[in-house]
């Protein structure tokens, strides 16, 4: 019998991955109040390559600790102690046969924890923060970065992008989606700058570029270095980029001669045809990103009907499929798909009122 598409072997980026299926990152609130991860994390980051994926990616990991952290309980990447902790993480992931990146993401605006925060344009952030990350009310009104803060957090990000290493990561993924601080510049809303990092979308691509040059330089040729895009954001689901397909060429083309490996197209709060759906064009965000930018890519969002993935493989939209929700439900996703064992529904209750992994323990234990 012939193996459907999203289970085939693939090259990516100078791997070799066992199928195309890849476990996007997720927010999980579970590391110590100091940013470690816990044996639990690593119990939960390697029941995924147990369970046959191909590819795991972490849940976003702030690279400095003053301004950059998201929420309450995210593992960060710049003391001792959390490279220790990523160390046990990836080792019970590597000998479980497994392959992960660490997300490297600063929150810029949109943290739900910190009352002090940092954007491009001291705009306060659309909606309100989200209870299921420990967070209430409106988001703070930002301090606009100024020059010493930018080059401050670049070097952070490449910092911290050495430490994944030094912890034992297979490659890094920057987070420039969902509204979060590379998402900030490029947005046209929250950038309201005069310099040259605001002003036209090649303006606003220039910080995600400077990011990604920086970790590049850090880390070497040979590391896979990639970037999360979106046009969707946590806290605004209707956003496309104002230029459409014109925006999203210039985009895709800066981000490649900036050094990426591949480019990550998350979807958020709709399904995946929907987000990725550009202003006046046919074509998806996906294959926009392919052809402009000769690197692999990975779609992302509402993805879990296996028939989906393997006819957006086939019809050329994407190189890989990565899954968050139905990962939760289905750490063995691959296996469950491989074996014909069936796939678990994702629950809401997995993540609300928390989306802890304790909150998810419990409910387990509930309903089984």
């Amino acid at each position: 019998m012939a193996v459907v598409p999203i289970l085939q072997k693939a090259s990516f980026c100078g791997l070799q991955l066992r199928n195309r299926l890849v476990v996007a990152p997720m927010t999980r609130v579970s590391a110590t109040a100091d940013g470690i991860p816990t044996a639990r994390m690593a119990a939960y980051y390697s029941a995924f390559a147990r369970g046959e994926f191909g590819l795991i990616l972490s849940e976003g990991i702030f690279p400095e600790a003053s301004y950059g952290p998201a929420y309450a309980r995210q593992p960060g990447l710049v003391t001792e102690a959390q490279v220790q902790g990523w160390r046990k993480v990836i080792e019970a992931v590597h000998a479980a046969g497994g392959i992960i990146f660490a997300q490297l993401m600063h929150a810029g605006a949109l943290s739900q924890c910190l009352e002090q925060t940092l954007a491009p344009s001291a705009i306060r952030p659309r909606g309100a923060k989200m209870p299921e990350y420990g967070g209430s009310g409106p988001f703070p009104m930002p301090r606009a970065l100024d020059r010493n803060d930018i080059v401050r957090i670049i070097e952070s990000f490449a910092r911290s992008a050495q430490l994944a290493l030094a912890a034992g990561f297979d490659g890094i993924e920057i987070h420039g989606a969902n509204g979060y601080l590379i998402d900030q510049f490029l947005t046209d809303y929250t950038n309201h700058r005069a310099d040259e990092y605001g002003g036209d979308v090649q303006g606003r691509a220039r910080f995600a570029c400077d990011v990604l040059r920086a970790v590049r330089t850090e880390v070497g040729v040979h590391v896979p270095v990639g970037m999360r895009l979106s046009q969707t954001k946590v806290n605004d689901f209707t956003y496309r980029w104002p230029g459409g397909e014109p925006d999203a060429r210039v985009i895709f083309a800066a981000v490649r001669a900036a050094g990426a490996s591949y480019i990550h197209i998350a979807g958020e709060g709709r399904t995946w045809r929907d987000s990725a759906q550009l202003l006046g064009s046919e074509q998806s965000l996906t294959q926009i990103a392919r052809t402009v930018s000769q690197l692999p890519v990975i779609a992302n969002g509402g993805l879990q009907d296996p028939d989906l993935a393997d006819g957006l493989l086939r019809e050329g939209h994407a190189d890989l499929i990565s899954l968050a929700r139905a990962a939760i439900a289905n750490p063995d996703w691959p296996q469950r798909l491989r074996t014909g064992a069936g796939l678990r529904p994702f629950e809401p209750e997995l993540i609300h009122p928390e989306a802890t992994l304790e909150n998810t323990d419990r409910w387990m234990a509930r309903s089984h």
